[in-house]
């Protein structure tokens, strides 16, 4: 707690190599990523809610939802798993429309719309639905894949994508060492 000087441990030990980390938008959660799963830890208690477990090969990097019912998970295997939060700590949906390893993934704060990318230097941008209804499925569409702004540089690609906080406008930065916005 910063207005107290205070400082807390959430865990005791490191449960693997970290791969990410991100807060709850809501509530006093921290996702903690290693390369092999997701532990989501309540900050006031100081115990462990949930493990969220993607069955990939090395997660890289994870994204929280505004809503924070939904996780975004990508890894080195091509893939970025969707968790839905309130059905299971295994992945709703696994999506595979990358050619080289996912380095990152976004949700958007709040447009429907979700990015990832990765080594291949494409970013691929989704419309990303999530209903009020807990009976209806969140909608995931490819929307546009984009291409040629980014070189692969020994064997990297697009390493961070950061959308605007309001437009639905993307940054991204890449291994070559160049920024890109896309409007």
């Amino acid at each position: 707690q910063l207005t107290k000087g205070a400082s807390q441990q959430p865990f005791g030990k490191s449960k693997g190599e970290m791969a990410a980390a991100a807060f709850h938008p809501s509530k006093p959660f921290l996702f903690a990523a290693t390369v092999k799963d997701v532990r989501i830890y309540h900050l006031v208690k100081q115990t462990m809610v949930k493990k969220l477990q993607p069955n990939v090969k090395h997660i890289t990097s994870i994204s929280v939802h505004p809503t924070g019912d939904h996780v975004i998970v990508g890894s080195l295997d091509r893939k970025h798993v969707w968790f839905d939060l309130d059905l299971s700590s295994k992945p709703y949906k696994s999506l595979k429309y990358h050619t080289a390893a996912v380095r990152t993934v976004a949700y958007h704060p709040r447009q429907p719309l979700m990015a990832s990318a990765g080594d291949s230097g494409a970013v691929h941008i989704f419309h990303s639905r999530v209903y009020d209804d807990l009976m209806r499925n969140p909608l995931v569409v490819p929307v546009k894949i984009l291409r040629g702004a980014h070189a692969v540089t020994r064997r990297l690609g697009v390493l961070k994508v950061e959308w605007h906080p309001r437009m639905p406008w993307i940054f991204t930065v890449g291994a070559d060492g160049e920024a890109w916005l896309y409007t």
